[in-house]
């Protein structure tokens, strides 16, 4: 490691979760899991790990020292890491402590990074982030913010904005990936490790992208309307998915400040739609090459695509499986469903569904139960997570959350830094 030593994540540091042994927590240990569980719910333990955005904000007056007390990767790791960049698009709306720890994890200086920070996000946390970025050549903020809604277009727009910044930042990058603030990477940085083809073939990844091949027929119009009939929202559905979709949407327009708002339905032919695409829905997470990214931003069939999917209920689950899957798209495939490829086969992003979830040993399970906690049936991992994680073959696990249980990430950090590094030895 020489040269490197001082890049190890210590256990003399002042992280107040050094107590916990991280090697017998990725083993899976359960003495030591249950410590850490023990520990993760104390008073005093929540009370020390929160760290407020005003840290942050004082802490990068210093760039020098900030980089190097948080211990930032500042030189390649390799030549061959050094000849392949990468794009980041990293949306993000509260926890920056989450933030920070993800870009401290993925950050090397060949790669670029473009950050979108919600227009609605509080004043604290924006200001945070842009003096995080700030100390980083090669990390910036989208040049377009945007509002985002859940579930709806502009959640899209914000990774299309951040791939418009890169694109027409840097000619370098190989391939573009999107994140959001509650996902940790699996992986190490290097081409081989991480997944990414680098010398191979260009289209491995998109074999393996992260999309789950469905047939959807949009056929149900949700209509979203506040207490004087004014319209908010029209979003289109999918008849299989509708009666869950309007659950959620209730939910969300229902939580709007001094919102009375209610929902109404109407069904309506959409199959009539110019496109004459089969739109297949996926996952909103991608690890596409530069070409794709090209064609998304100036590839007319595309731009009519998306001109028709932003008034549909969460595009992002189906605009970038429908897109990889058109004819003439870098590194895409044929829309057939002998192509298609499951999340649990694809490499952008490891997800544990609540519904999915069984017992050691279940036939029925996808995974094992999820040993922190859910959120929107979602598990954010625990500790007791780390193991079965760390098998996994994904790049990226969402979802985190370092003010709930940061020993998860703590120990998923120090684990992948430790092996970035011994790799040099």
């Amino acid at each position: 490691m020489g040269m490197y030593q001082w890049l190890q994540y210590a256990n003399d540091d002042e992280s107040p979760e050094k107590v916990c042994k991280c090697s017998a927590i990725l083993q899976g240990e359960k003495e030591e899991l249950q410590k850490a569980k023990l520990l993760t719910i104390t008073k005093d333990f929540q009370k020390i790990i929160q760290i407020p955005d005003e840290y942050y904000i004082n802490a990068t007056q210093d760039c020098r020292k900030f980089k190097i007390t948080r211990k930032y990767i500042t030189i390649p790791l390799s030549k061959e890491e050094e000849e392949f960049p990468l794009a980041y698009s990293m949306v993000v709306h509260h926890k920056v402590q989450n933030f920070e720890r993800l870009l401290r994890a993925i950050y090397t200086p060949q790669n670029i990074y473009c950050v979108h920070v919600d227009k609605k996000a509080p004043a604290s946390v924006f200001i945070a982030i842009n003096a995080i970025t700030s100390c980083f050549q090669n990390v910036f903020m989208v040049s377009k913010p945007v509002n985002v809604v859940y579930a709806g277009w502009t959640r899209v727009q914000a990774d299309l904005n951040c791939m418009a910044d890169l694109y027409n930042t840097s000619t370098t990058w190989k391939y573009f990936i999107n994140l959001c603030g509650q996902d940790f990477p699996l992986k190490m940085n290097s081409p081989g490790e991480n997944g990414v083809p680098g010398n191979a073939a260009p289209s491995l990844v998109e074999f393996k992208s992260s999309f789950t091949w469905l047939e959807a027929k949009f056929d149900q119009v949700c209509l979203a309307v506040d207490e004087h009939g004014q319209r908010l929202s029209s979003l289109k559905l999918a008849t299989e998915d509708a009666g869950q979709r309007i659950k959620e949407l209730k939910e969300a327009y229902g939580n709007l400040p001094g919102s009375n708002s209610k929902l109404a339905t109407k069904v309506i032919d959409l199959e009539g739609s110019s496109l004459n695409l089969p739109i297949l829905s996926g996952n909103a997470y991608i690890v596409v090459n530069r070409g794709y990214i090209r064609s998304v931003l100036e590839d007319e069939r595309i731009q009519a695509l998306i001109e028709w999917a932003k008034d549909t209920y969460s595009p992002d689950e189906f605009l970038w499986a429908t897109i990889q899957r058109m004819p003439g798209v870098s590194g895409s495939t044929w829309p057939n469903r002998k192509f298609d490829i499951t999340d649990m086969n694809a490499i952008a992003r490891m997800v544990k569904w609540q519904w999915h979830e069984g017992s050691e040993g279940s036939l029925q399970a996808v995974y094992p139960e999820c040993k922190g906690h859910h959120v929107r049936s979602i598990c954010v991992y625990g500790a007791g997570d780390l193991q079965w994680l760390t098998e996994q073959h994904h790049l990226f696990a969402n979802k985190f959350d370092a003010d709930r249980d940061p020993i998860a990430v703590y120990c998923l950090e120090k684990y992948l830094r430790h092996k970035a590094l011994i790799e040099l030895v």
